[in-house]
């Protein structure tokens, strides 16, 4: 038997070799393998890239047809295809609001933040991606049907005439010309007051109707050339205020107590510069008046033809009317009809109460009877004019 060489050392298994070596060589030994490991793979991810193995070429999505295919509907060309559009449009709106309302209520909300007329109608088109194929999207595609279908089976001639059947009037043409030619002055007017410039233009509307159909022929010489009318006996200016109204409305500025009191910001905005302003005459029931001092003046205020006065003190008369009607309990600041009939009625019969009523003076017009509050109202809410006298959000600041 052959016999060992003591000389010749014992072959050891690694685990046992590893168990004999110390801390350090250990820790050297592992940062060794751990970094030629972490080379290894950078070096194996440089060679797959060079190959292009690793290159992702993409695909055509499946709805590549459907999204430029979009450049294929009806054209966008002037004014009444965006009308069109847009009423189209909305219609689509509501119908996903019923079954989609999280995503109806932010295409809506988007829409309002861009004026291209064709976003809402873009962002539809996007939305119908996932309409198609779904139970949700296919209860919006029958209710569109629907819609279509009663569109189809009810399609009488569209008139060309006003719903409202006063503004088909001739004077109504001509007073939206002189409204329009006024409108600086009324702006300036709403600032002044606290008022909106709307609710001021619906009391004037009110008093030139009713100044052009009692006087038809004698007003259109001034109506004629766009201009408003101006009244000379008992009440003055384009917005008929007597003079006694015109006197409270000063008074109302200046006391606190009041219950018309609008408020320290507004107490000088009719403040007279000077009371030394001479005599003027006017006709009254044909009698000759003299005015002297602030009388004098405040007529010449209400009957100067810059008709910047007669809105100023429309303004403060609907403030006033609102303020005390609040200070009762009661709120009509979002009622234009309201208003609009106390305005034309007077200080005197505004008595708070919790239920108004709309009236005023009886204003005949192509054979039918109106009265100056709905009038009033009517064009608040008619969207006529509403380029220059906007839609406020708040009618008294």
């Amino acid at each position: 038997m052959e016999q060992e060489n003591p000389t010749v050392p014992k072959k050891q298994s690694m685990w046992k070799s590893w168990k004999t070596l110390t801390l350090a060589s250990k820790t050297f030994l592992i940062f060794i393998i751990v970094f030629a490991l972490i080379g290894l793979g950078i070096c194996g991810v440089w060679v797959l890239y060079q190959t292009g193995i690793m290159n992702n070429s993409g695909g055509i999505d499946k709805n590549n047809r459907y999204l430029a295919d979009y450049k294929s509907r009806v054209k966008i060309v002037d004014s009444n295809d965006i009308y069109e559009a847009d009423l189209q449009n909305y219609i689509s709106l509501a119908m996903l609001n019923k079954v989609y309302p999280v995503n109806a209520k932010l295409i809506y909300k988007a829409s309002k933040t861009t004026p291209s007329p064709e976003a809402i109608d873009r962002m539809l088109y996007a939305a119908n991606l996932y309409l198609k194929d779904n139970s949700k999207g296919k209860q919006y595609q029958q209710m569109m049907d629907e819609v279509e279908a009663l569109f189809k089976k009810y399609n009488p001639k569209p008139s060309d005439e006003n719903l409202i059947p006063w503004m088909n009037d001739s004077g109504w043409v001509v007073l939206k010309l002189a409204l329009t030619k006024d409108a600086d002055k009324i702006k300036q007017a709403a600032e002044l007051t606290g008022v909106d410039a709307r609710l001021i233009a619906a009391c004037t509307v009110g008093e030139q109707i009713r100044l052009f159909n009692s006087k038809r022929e004698d007003v259109k010489r001034y109506l004629g050339p766009a201009v408003l009318s101006v009244q000379s006996q008992f009440s003055y200016g384009v917005n008929g205020i007597k003079d006694f109204t015109a006197a409270q409305v000063e008074r109302n500025l200046k006391d606190p107590k009041s219950p018309f009191y609008m408020g320290k910001k507004y107490e000088n905005i009719l403040d007279y510069d000077t009371v030394d302003v001479g005599v003027v005459t006017t006709i009254e029931d044909s009698v000759l008046i003299e005015k002297s001092g602030i009388q004098a003046k405040r007529f010449k205020r209400l009957a100067d033809r810059d008709h910047l006065y007669s809105f100023i003190y429309t303004g403060c008369i609907l403030h006033q009317t609102m303020m005390q009607w609040k200070n009762a309990g009661y709120d009509i600041s979002n009622r234009p009809d309201i208003l609009c009939t106390l305005f034309n009625l007077g200080f005197q019969a505004s008595k708070p109460n919790p239920e108004p009523r709309c009236g005023g003076s009886h204003i005949s017009v192509g054979g039918r009877i109106y009265t100056f509050g709905v009038i009033g109202n009517d064009f608040f809410y008619s969207g006529e004019l509403s380029e220059v006298f906007p839609m406020p959000d708040k009618i008294f600041k």
